[in-house]
């Protein structure tokens, strides 16, 4: 039964991927080189070794697909599946002045000037990429066959999304900021998607879908800065740094505050700034070349990972924001605990992570956790 919602769900994964693609794949970024890594980010092979590569990897195209789901541990409840396809687009000049830009999105862009890590004055080395993504969560309760509310357990969501978002980046700091629009009810055809896999794998329905949230236009902003506070080469072609990250998320969909880190310790460790699926930023890892020549050579690392959160509103807890609805007493305060394993060939970087998080509202019965595939793809 495992590899059988395995299979589904990642094939209803691709078939998002698909159609977005046909969406979103509109290429004309200029690229411009930048200049030539220093003396210290060769001694501690951080990103390349010349500027051809550096080139190379900035005029490319990503593809991110990142599949969430509590199978990985044997349950069904709960957030019990996320979905999201992401197109990063190459580097460009200037959020603002880039004329490979529409007109409309450098005129939007300037008032995220100030969420720059770095000036665009700046002597060092930057990358700025947008990103556009499509995704999809799901929310059930514990109990799959009671047909009526549960007024201790959590309310049936889904969640529908279309996203875009600015990376910007220097050595060691990485800014996001991202908009999410889209659909929160039965519009968000959550009920669909899970009825559909289970289906087709013989696996139970959910019977009260009838109950949940009504629809309601969401809308998100989010933000969140990393640094990379610490890195050291262990000995040749062994490194461990260590990410800190802190942001928030403002919107009818979720209102919260965030901080955590991630320690990493691997063989030919990437430049980029950790594993974080489906929170801001894990659209950094650009599985970038640290030779010569463009390729990027096999290299793999562990890493653990803990996020902490202020929750001043969550409607897949909290409920509809302009109508009566199901709803639970949230905590303000949870967090979560992650362990996981990345590798990175080429184009190519695949990651897998457990995530463990606490109880998210008054009367939960324990705790959840659940499985984060990501696969990345330099075009």
């Amino acid at each position: 039964m495992f590899s059988r919602r395995f299979a589904s769900s990642a094939s209803v994964t691709l078939l998002c991927a698909f159609f977005s693609l046909n969406i979103l794949a509109e290429e004309g970024f200029s690229v411009e080189n930048l200049s030539e890594p220093s003396s210290e980010m060769v001694v501690e092979e951080v990103f390349y070794s010349d500027d051809v590569a550096i080139s190379a990897v900035r005029e490319r195209w990503m593809l991110n697909l990142f599949f969430e789901n509590d199978l990985f541990s044997r349950t069904d409840q709960q957030y019990t599946n996320g979905v999201r396809m992401s197109w990063v687009s190459p580097d460009i000049d200037s959020f603002v002045d880039d004329e490979s830009l529409p007109l409309w999105m450098r005129n939007a862009n300037r008032f995220l000037s100030p969420l720059d890590p770095v000036s665009y004055d700046h002597d060092g080395e930057v990358s700025r990429r947008m990103i556009f993504s499509l995704g999809q969560k799901m929310f059930t309760p514990d109990d799959r066959e009671r047909t009526t509310i549960d007024p201790n357990d959590r309310p049936y969501a889904g969640w529908l999304y279309l996203g875009m978002g600015y990376h910007t980046r220097s050595l060691d700091r990485l800014n996001s900021f991202e908009v999410n629009v889209g659909i929160v009810g039965p519009a968000a055809l959550a009920k669909e998607a899970q009825d559909f896999v289970h289906d087709i794998r013989d696996i139970e329905r959910f019977n009260g879908w009838d109950n949940q949230l009504g629809n309601e236009l969401g809308l998100q902003f989010v933000y969140e800065h990393k640094n990379r506070i610490f890195r050291h080469t262990i000995i040749p072609g062994w490194q461990q740094d260590f990410i800190v990250h802190g942001g928030g998320s403002l919107g009818n969909v979720a209102t919260h505050l965030n901080t955590g880190g991630q320690y990493r310790l691997g063989h030919n460790l990437p430049g980029d700034f950790g594993t974080s699926a489906l929170r801001p930023g894990g659209d950094n890892s650009v599985p970038m070349p640290v030779n010569g020549n463009g390729s990027n050579p096999f290299g793999f690392h562990g890493f653990v990972s803990i996020d902490g959160r202020l929750a001043l509103h969550d409607i897949f807890l909290d409920g509809n924001t302009f109508r009566d609805s199901h709803s639970v007493e949230k905590r303000h305060l949870t967090g979560d605990l992650s362990l996981g394993f990345a590798t990175h060939f080429d184009r190519w970087k695949i990651s897998y992570a457990n995530i463990w998080r606490s109880k998210q509202f008054r009367g939960q019965k324990g705790t959840h956790s659940y499985g984060s595939l990501g696969v990345s793809y330099s075009l």
